[in-house]
């Protein structure tokens, strides 16, 4: 009995192996999301292209991408087909579309591609939540949530630094064929250890609940605006932060970049640390429910703590502050997708998740939009701040109240 508890207790080999992939791929995933905005400057002046078309480009991705999952396309082709064989051609799909761009000389051909690779990338986080639901125990999808999310904040991280090296020494085309190219090596590795599990093939799909089924859920809508809730937190630091740093406090861009860097890292490791912790938690009795709520609603009710950042004057408390607002955001991002997994199971996964993330990436559009707006309006990030936290708290009550228990919901039986 306590050989088999000792075994159970970690990943495989090729658990980790897996997972080592996919934590790989979604780094790779969000370093091709922030590749054009980091090249834009050149890219601009050579293309000859105008600030509207620029911002048509910047907002292309989002067009299929998001659009992909809220029309249902991206989860039925995760349940329908051989997830491991659906993740590795998207890849193929993104990285080609990324190595293109190098070669491109109009707007017209590199607003095709940045939609193909919205297109690609639609399918990675109903690819990621099939596989864990089928592959991995509860007691380890903390853990394994946790990784591929720190992959998600440590890609435009160090996509942004190393894209800034580059090509200021290489130049832009350069920087895009090289990104594209290098990724594909994944592939290789994924062709051997990608899962082969029968469970998360076509069979599976035959029973799959439809999306009608799945939007009857309560959960499933507590699930849809939570991520919508977090979304929003995280575009507004990703996307504004920065600036705020630079105008607001008057921090060198060297200083902007320190802060700005180590805010980001500091979510990546609350999240490792989060995701462990809460597989513990499950492995010595705790319930799913228990563990899932506490890191989920706690994570994002703690995370409102950046309410004063804007309007405290003295700059180490300012800094501390938003720091510990985004270790505990970090908390949070290590089990929300372990709740939907869960709830969901093999046979929904790649539809809810596809749902999920597509209503979730809206808040790509509205928090940089709204906060730009508010700043206009009011001449502070003061109401900025405060609606970032005010969301957190909403995204909060959604997963502590209006998602019910952390358990597979029992889907009707198909002919």
């Amino acid at each position: 009995m306590t050989t088999t508890v000792a075994v159970r207790s970690r990943l495989s080999r090729a658990e980790w192996s897996v997972l080592a992939l996919l934590v790989f791929s979604v780094f790779v995933n969000y370093a091709d999301r922030v590749n054009l905005s980091v090249a834009a400057p050149p890219l601009k002046g050579e293309l000859g292209l105008s600030e509207y078309e620029l911002g048509k480009l910047l907002s292309a991705f989002f067009w299929t991408y998001a659009g992909f999952q809220l029309f249902g396309i991206a989860g039925w082709v995760v349940d329908r087909f051989h997830v491991g064989w659906v993740l590795g051609i998207a890849y193929f799909l993104w990285s080609g579309a990324t190595a293109i761009t190098g070669m491109v000389t109009g707007f017209t051909t590199l607003f095709a591609l940045r939609l193909l690779l919205g297109m690609g990338e639609a399918v990675v986080y109903p690819a990621y939540s099939k596989i864990l639901a089928c592959n991995f125990p509860e007691h380890h999808r903390g853990l394994a949530n946790a990784l591929i999310d720190a992959g998600s904040k440590l890609g435009p991280a160090l996509g942004t630094l190393a894209g800034g090296v580059l090509i200021g020494r290489y130049g832009w085309r350069a920087f895009f064929i090289a990104m594209g190219l290098g990724a594909m090596v994944w592939l290789i590795p994924w062709s051997i250890w990608r899962p082969r599990d029968a469970a998360i093939g076509s069979a599976v799909a035959r029973e799959a609940p439809g999306l009608v089924e799945i939007l009857g859920q309560r959960s499933a809508w507590g699930t849809f605006f939570g991520l919508f809730c977090c979304n929003y937190y995280w575009y507004f630091l990703l996307t504004w932060l920065p600036f705020y740093l630079v105008r607001e406090r008057g921090f060198s861009m060297q200083k902007m970049a320190l802060f700005g860097s180590l805010a980001y890292l500091t979510i990546a490791g609350a999240a490792v640390v989060g995701g462990y912790v809460s597989d513990r938690w499950i492995a010595a009795g705790g319930t799913p429910t228990r563990v899932r709520k506490t890191f989920t609603g706690g994570g994002l009710a703690l995370a409102s703590i950046i309410l004063p950042v804007s309007i405290i004057r003295n700059e180490n408390l300012a800094m501390a502050l938003l720091l510990a607002g985004c270790y505990a955001f970090g908390t949070f991002c290590s089990n929300h997708w372990a709740i939907t997994q869960t709830l969901a199971g093999p046979r929904a996964a790649g539809k809810w998740t596809g749902f999920e993330n597509g209503v979730g990436n809206l808040a790509g559009v509205v928090a940089p939009w709204l906060t730009g707006a508010l700043r206009t309006w009011t001449g502070s990030f003061y109401i900025a701040f405060v609606m970032a936290a005010a969301i957190a708290l909403t995204g909060a009550a959604m997963y502590v109240f209006v998602i019910g228990p952390v358990a597979p919901v029992a889907w009707r039986r198909r002919n």
